[in-house]
């Protein structure tokens, strides 16, 4: 009998990849989503897809019966929103997820978090798993994927095998986030620069972020419990990688030098004005004006030790597959 695995946000730009990945290894493969047009694309790749909320916590634990392995990719994962739907989303779902995995006895829980949890305006280099938090999240979101750690770890504490991954700025062709809204803010209003030179930061190809999901499922059980960033373990130059890949879309690179002052302010500005714009998005906001004003890097030494993770797709190559998709036209989303 195949091994049983079931993906939360299955319909999502990781989940979808992940679920694509385990299917080709011959694993059987549930996928979870709320998204019925993209539970159909993965039907038709062979993968059983059930639309499920993760606020449904009886439906939850019907579908993880005979499960061997949950990952938990599904999160209400943006810069903006109420903070009643990120903690529904993140706080209440991943809890349900973590009590359908002790119901059914899943031998592991893969669990996606998110290293927003380590900013703060400031330069920060080589974060480590356990170095200090900051006292107050960025947003609702750091927050509340700050929140859905604590109930993996509640979890644990009741007899749960889990690993938790920290996987900065996915890319790759279907990211929906990072490039679009970044494409986007260069389109309708500019690329905001407010630094003299450039900044370092962290990204993840998806494909590495797979492999990391799957050693991490195959790990020791003395790793369960354990924490792990997962980057590319390359930094990149932002402003010239975006640049490079504007361009190569076709479009006309458009930045401005602002002041960070000026920046912020005109963040501030936008929150205050789409608070009353119920289901839309500022273009940018002061958390992602943040996260290009300030480098930020992360010390994957644990993940390569202990897991063994190693990526399997370079910056390079990463950044070449994407300039490759946009050259043959994909930018019409924008």
């Amino acid at each position: 009998m195949s091994t049983k695995t079931v993906i939360t946000g299955a319909t999502g730009f990781l989940g979808s990849n992940l679920a694509k990945r385990l299917s080709e290894l011959g694993f059987d493969v549930v996928g979870l989503g709320r998204n019925s047009v993209k539970g159909e694309k993965l039907q038709n790749n062979g993968i059983k897809f059930i639309k499920a909320d993760l606020t449904d916590s009886e439906k939850l634990s019907d579908i993880f019966k005979n499960t061997d392995y949950v990952f938990h990719c599904g999160a209400k994962s943006s810069n903006w929103g109420s903070y009643k739907s990120f903690f529904e989303a993140n706080v209440t779902g991943t809890k349900n997820v973590v009590n359908a995995c002790l119901k059914n006895d899943v031998e592991r829980l893969i669990h996606i978090s998110s290293p927003s949890i380590y900013f703060e305006y400031k330069d920060k280099f080589d974060i480590k798993e356990d170095d200090t938090l900051p006292k107050k999240f960025v947003n609702n979101y750091a927050e509340t994927k700050f929140l859905a750690e604590n109930e993996i770890k509640e979890g644990i504490k009741n007899g749960l095998d889990a690993i938790i991954l920290r996987p900065r700025a996915i890319m790759g062709i279907g990211d929906t986030a990072i490039i679009p809204r970044l494409i986007r803010a260069n389109n309708q209003k500019f690329i905001p620069k407010t630094v003299k030179n450039d900044i370092l930061i962290d990204i993840t190809f998806v494909q590495n972020v797979v492999e990391a999901m799957l050693l991490a499922m195959k790990a020791d059980k003395k790793y369960s419990g354990q924490v792990y960033n997962i980057t590319n373990g390359e930094n990149i130059k932002f402003y010239e990688t975006i640049k490079d890949i504007i361009i190569n879309a076709g479009f006309e690179y458009n930045e401005k030098k602002l002041s960070y002052k000026k920046i912020m302010f005109l963040a501030s500005v936008l929150e205050g004005i789409y608070k009353f714009l119920p289901n839309k998005e500022p273009v940018f906001t002061k958390y992602s004006a943040g996260l290009i004003s300030f480098n930020q890097t992360l010390d994957i030494t644990k993940a390569k030790n202990e897991l063994g993770y190693k990526p399997v797709i370079s910056i390079k190559e990463g950044l070449e597959e994407l300039k490759n998709y946009y050259k043959k036209g994909n930018n019409d989303q924008y």
